[in-house]
């Protein structure tokens, strides 16, 4: 091959052509030395910026001005849009979908109504407007207590910090209305001077003291999925710790699995209320999302809430997590094919399929425990003793935990279906078990006809035999809506 130097030579063009290339080259080496160094100045300017606001500060907007990518993100849980084949982001009304709902709560405030929660910025109105809240007024105050405010607001770390984990629980809800202004947001979750992941719930912490776990020792990944796990856990009142409190505890002590959980109950004799017409010791469990979370394969492979419904999105070269807490459904290319190369179509087929099975077993569950509770009533009417009903009774009541524990988790056929499904399988034996129980005592007492069932159908139809009058309840609730919570809002504009 000929030097370059005698090929210039002896051609002209060939001299400047290569002039020509390296001018080329050195322009677009410059130009990605220059966007190097721009984007470094960029993520300086992101992620150190120089913050002044208090340590718990509630707004969220103004931790905006710091970060507003993330804020910007954080805007859009406002979306209530979005919707897939059984949930969605909307405010979907569960006992219009599922009536028997109804029975297996009644007398409990779930009977009343129970909806799907929205986005976190929607849950201040959320829980102001759902009627198990009650309609706090005049000589009529909630029974609730102000302990249900803990997951609904970025004002409960500081009033905690304030007053105290028990200062804060003390009391009813109604008494809070007017403190409790800022939906879920930045304090929640971060240090306001190193944004990095904290934990603003005692409740969280002491149950990992119960367990005999450090949970300042646990990695940024896993802090990932706990600042979650401040909230959607299964969680009670505890009303034996302080009077006048009814105290905030994760039941983690024995461990975090459903059976594990359900010893700490019956270790206490614990129940959350006695059903209205079988007169069982109920467990209501609340949202156990994280525990079940647990038991699936995600967690065992170390991926974490966040990476899955906060994923990193990069916006003008920047990356950053995205504030925008949803689905992942609804975020597929960033969630599920970061690490699953299947194709969108089959990725939701998967995650309905799932769903699909585990539905019609929970069905059938739920089916079998509204005619346990039927005729469990049946045989009280009949003249059955405390006695005879006591073990028949306990097995109603682990049933429907079961049933609980798999339908008040959200995703839970996507989180962990082999576990979802285990328990839904005892549940449905244990249904079994308490139906046989009671055929034979009924038929003991002279009862050898089919318990006939009234018509539930409709939402309507079930509260009804559940024994609610749900124009009172709504007439209540009106009233409390159109009075007391602009005066809430009055006092809050006074501060």
């Amino acid at each position: 091959m000929k030097p370059v130097k005698e090929i210039v030579k002896n051609n002209p063009l060939a001299g400047w052509v290569l002039f020509l290339l390296t001018v080329v080259v050195v322009f677009l080496l410059g130009m990605l030395a220059s966007s190097i160094i721009e984007r470094r100045a960029e993520a300086v300017f992101a992620y150190t910026p120089l913050l002044s606001f208090s340590e718990n500060e509630p707004n969220s907007r103004v931790w905006g001005e710091a970060f507003p990518r993330e804020y910007s993100s954080f805007l859009r849980t406002t979306d209530t849009t979005f919707r897939s084949r059984y949930n969605g982001s909307g405010l979907i009304d569960m006992l219009e979908e599922y009536p028997s709902m109804a029975i297996l709560w009644a007398g409990y405030p779930f009977s009343k109504d129970y909806r799907q929660g929205r986005g976190h910025q929607h849950a201040i109105e959320d829980i102001r407007n759902t009627l198990r809240t009650g309609a706090p007024s005049g000589d009529t105050p909630s029974p609730l207590p102000n302990t249900c405010w803990t997951c609904k607001s970025s004002n409960v770390p500081g009033l905690i910090a304030a007053e105290g984990a028990a200062g804060f629980y003390r009391g009813t809800w109604e008494k809070r209305g007017a403190q409790v202004t800022q939906p879920i947001g930045c304090a929640d979750c971060h240090d306001s001077r190193t944004m990095n992941l904290r934990i603003t719930r005692p409740a969280l912490k002491e149950a990992f003291e119960a367990m005999g776990r450090d949970i300042n020792s646990v990695s940024h990944q896993e802090m990932r999925s706990l600042v979650c796990a401040q909230c959607h856990v299964e969680y009670y009142f505890n009303k034996n710790i302080t009077p006048d409190v009814q105290y905030l505890v994760f039941p983690w002590k024995n461990g975090t699995t459903l059976e594990e959980m359900e010893k700490y109950y019956d270790d206490l004799g614990f129940s959350d209320w006695t059903h209205g017409i079988s007169r069982a010791p109920m467990l209501k469990a609340q949202h156990p999302d994280f525990e079940v979370y647990l038991t699936g394969t995600h967690a065992s492979r170390g991926v974490s809430c966040a990476d899955c419904h906060m994923p990193f999105i990069s916006e003008g070269g920047q990356k950053f997590t995205d504030h925008h807490i949803q689905s992942s459904l609804n975020s597929i290319s960033r969630s599920c094919q970061v690490c699953h190369r299947e194709e969108t179509s089959r990725l939701v087929a998967d995650v309905y399929q799932r769903q699909d099975k585990i539905l019609e077993n929970r069905k059938i569950l739920e089916d079998m425990l509204v005619k346990c509770h039927f005729e469990a009533g049946t045989a009280w009417e009949k003249g059955a003793t405390e006695a005879q009903m006591k073990e028949i009774l306990n097995y109603i009541r682990k049933a429907q935990w079961r049933w609980d524990f798999a339908a008040a988790g959200h995703g839970n056929s996507f989180h962990s279906p082999v576990e979802t499904g285990r328990i839904i399988a005892s549940g449905i034996s244990m249904a079994a078990e308490a139906r046989l129980r009671l055929s034979r005592l009924l038929a003991s007492l002279g009862s050898n006809n089919e318990v006939l069932l009234p018509d539930i159908s409709t939402k309507e139809k079930a509260q009804s035999a559940a024994g609610l009058n749900m124009k009172k309840l709504n007439e209540e609730k009106a009233v409390f809506l159109k009075t007391v919570v602009p005066e809430w809002d009055k006092q809050a504009g006074q501060k």
